[in-house]
């Protein structure tokens, strides 16, 4: 495969992702424009587009004042125009100026139109085309052979013009066009300004030189050096040294985060104060960075159930709108005044264009495509379209406990001496023996030893128990560590008022570790995972939104239920395995319950991907986060309350835009067909009806940017 066949990009429509193609080009079924799935800093397909609607709206525009002003003093004839230009000779520069504004402004409509009928899939354009067409048309044979029309269709000797309609409607569809081009050109800002803010070079040090390459000849492995002030050219561990960097662009938070050795750093975040060497782990399209881009591109592209409403209906819109014009225009033929004929054309036109169904289809991809984009900059990446909406009506929520309620880290939290020993002594022997052990609790002692100074001493014999504790020579002097019932089997006594005290700390959901020298008990550690210092708000605001908890873990009952209790969680299930959190979700899904699962680990994948929304900590596995509607990239709870929140409001603005959407085709049409002349002698105006058309259109948009300023 070529460079260009591996870099050829695919393109797609909003409203029918269905719809692909390997170049830039017009929907097959509703003629919007198509959008490039991978969105790079280089696209520039959607600016080409909202470039040439803005040179034809604004020459379009410019064309179409004079018109409009010279059909006003036809219709007014108290303005005094006609006497600066008889009516007379007015029809031919509205003809003159009309033209290039209906066939050139406007001959995307009547191009798209066209390929609606090849494809026989009638949509809004057909009906732009059809009323604009019949209005130029008319009003251009009008002028050019006037003597073909009856005289019935004459006032006071000539054939009313529609030249203003014509030309007023191209220039106010071509703004509805302008305005969404420039709505979705914004809602991929944001991406392609990160996408922007990526490194393009890194200082690689291989065979002991350092030497100046671009990011896309960097591989797996490669060492690279960072500076101060320079960005972190990809995702990777630091392998030596320390510093402070700014992980906004991905986080939201604006404090700098410390990173050490054997801490992960992120591309494209900035570098503050120290250098480091780090070592690349991720490139290409396997970075966050690259992950975050597609996730939101993807989502922004696909459609929420809802939008299967606004499809049903346009299906069979079109078709009914065009029998409405077709009744129109014969019962006002047959039953209108005179000139008869000419009022059913009016009315027929007025149909066409007011039922224009473009804010019926943008109704749902508008709301769509910004919400993302909100959740994106608010550290919350949406799947697809269906998870947003699923997630309005959640009302139970299910979570895993380490990781997503706890940091996932253990940390030594207490420190109990016996008799004769102090904190530093027996932090010292428990580290020392600890180096050797490959337990995950291990790590938290020998941090604890290393954050104290304590010091470290070699060790001879050691012996590892599986599932007991570890035993080895320190100093001549034999030291065991473990369990409770490890230490008990080794023929040790255990003070009762040490006893007392490790019970009191499982209470408190912590691990206890017993340390032995020369067979007297030194003292022990209590060890626990920290709950994340957000939780407790984010399930107190939960709650407040009418959702119920309930925590699933593979942990002990005893440590679950202490965590359950302090954080005021409805309901715990403790030691399960993959498949009985999977259960689990099935059972409440059968009693009814609308279920959203959070987690981080493989082992919640199942359960992710059986819940109606998944949702995965930023922090966790790869397999979490695929298997999930929802990922949250700073790995905390109040992303799920974020999440809820967008949900509810993107929800509630698509209602709003098809309500937009709805309520000018069901008030307009009749209006437009000539419902109120009988009472009121009121006949719509074809002008009149585009710009309601596209006042709809423009509503619908307007109201979808507002989710840009959402508060989450």
């Amino acid at each position: 495969m070529d460079k260009d066949q591996k870099n050829k990009n695919i393109y797609t429509c909003p409203m029918h992702p269905e719809i692909m193609q390997d170049k830039p080009g017009d929907c097959l079924k509703c003629g919007m424009h198509l959008e490039a799935k991978v969105v790079s800093a280089e696209t520039e397909e959607n600016n080409k587009e909202e470039r040439i609607l803005s040179h034809k709206f604004w020459i379009g525009l410019t064309l179409t004042i004079p018109v409009f002003i010279l059909a006003l003093g036809e219709m007014i004839p108290a303005l005094g125009l006609n006497i600066i230009m008889p009516s007379g000779i007015s029809r031919w520069p509205q003809l003159i100026f009309t033209t290039p504004v209906v066939l050139w402004s406007g001959s995307i409509f009547f191009l798209k139109a066209w390929k609606s009928v090849l494809n026989k899939s009638l949509n809004m354009f057909t009906l732009i085309a059809m009323g604009v067409g019949v209005a130029y048309g008319f009003s251009a044979i009008a002028v050019l052979f006037p003597d073909i029309f009856p005289e019935s269709l004459k006032k006071h000797g000539q054939i009313g013009l529609y030249f203003e309609a014509a030309s007023v409607i191209t220039v106010l569809v071509l703004l509805g066009q302008l305005l969404e081009a420039k709505a979705r050109n914004r809602t991929g800002r944001a991406i392609k300004a990160l996408l922007g803010l990526a490194a393009k070079q890194a200082h690689r040090i291989r065979n002991g030189r350092e030497e100046d390459v671009a990011i896309d000849n960097i591989q797996k492995g490669d060492l690279l050096r960072v500076r101060p002030g320079e960005k972190v050219p990809l995702d990777g561990v630091i392998i030596e040294g320390k510093s402070t960097i700014d992980e906004s662009m991905i986080s939201g938070e604006p404090v700098p985060v410390i990173k050490k050795e054997g801490d992960g750093v992120i591309g494209a975040t900035v570098n503050q104060t120290g250098t480091f060497l780090m070592r690349t782990e991720k490139i290409g399209s396997e970075t966050i960075l690259a992950q975050i881009v597609r996730m939101v591109a993807d989502a922004q592209r696909s459609r929420a159930p809802i939008q299967k409403l606004a499809d049903q209906v346009s299906g069979y819109f079109v078709p009914s709108v065009l029998i409405c014009a077709v009744i129109s225009f014969v019962l006002w033929s047959i039953f209108g005044p005179s000139p008869a004929l000419a009022y059913a054309l009016v009315s027929a036109i007025s149909v066409l264009i007011i039922a224009c169904p473009c804010a019926l289809g943008l109704a749902t991809p508008m709301s769509v495509m910004v919400g993302v984009g909100k959740g994106a900059q608010s550290g919350v990446l949406i799947k697809n379209a269906q998870a947003l909406q699923k997630a309005e009506k959640v009302t139970h929520l299910l979570i895993d406990k380490t990781g997503t309620l706890t940091a996932g880290i253990p940390q030594v939290t207490a420190i109990i001496t016996a008799k004769d020993w102090d904190e530093q002594m027996l932090l010292s022997m428990a580290a020392s023996i600890e180096q050797n052990s490959e337990h995950p609790l291990a790590r938290a002692v020998i941090d604890c030893a290393k954050e104290r100074g304590a010091k470290f001493s070699s060790v001879e014999g050691f012996q590892s128990v599986t599932g007991g504790g570890v035993k080895g020579k320190i100093n001549a002097r034999t030291v065991l560590l473990g369990k409770q019932k490890f230490i008990e089997n080794s023929g040790i006594n255990l003070p009762e008022e040490l006893k007392k005290k490790a019970d009191d700390f499982q209470e408190k959901a912590c691990t206890i570790t017993w340390v032995a020298v020369d067979r007297q008990i030194a003292g022990i550690l209590a060890i626990s995972d920290p709950i994340k210092k957000t939780t407790p708000d984010a399930i107190f605001r939960l709650h407040k939104m009418g959702l119920k908890i309930i925590m699933l873990t593979g942990d002990n009952e005893k440590t679950a239920k202490a965590i359950a209790k302090e954080l005021g969680i409805d309901e715990v299930y403790a030691g399960l395995e993959p498949k009985a959190k999977q259960e689990i979700v099935k059972k409440f899904k059968s009693q009814g319950a609308s279920v959203m699962v959070a987690g981080d680990g493989i082992n919640d994948a199942p359960a992710l991907a059986e819940a109606e929304v998944g949702v995965a900590m930023g922090t966790g596995t790869d397999v979490a986060i695929e298997s999930a509607g929802i990922t949250l990239v700073k790995g905390d709870l109040n992303g799920i309350v974020k999440a809820l929140r967008l949900s509810r409001a993107v929800m509630r603005n698509i209602r709003q835009n098809l309500f937009f959407a709805f309520i000018y085709n069901i008030l307009g049409i009749p209006i437009a067909a000539g419902a109120l002349y009988p009472v009121f002698g009121l006949l719509l105006n074809p002008m009149i009806a585009g710009a309601a058309m596209s006042f709809s259109s423009v509503s619908v948009i307007g109201n979808s940017l507002r989710l840009r300023n959402l508060k989450l």
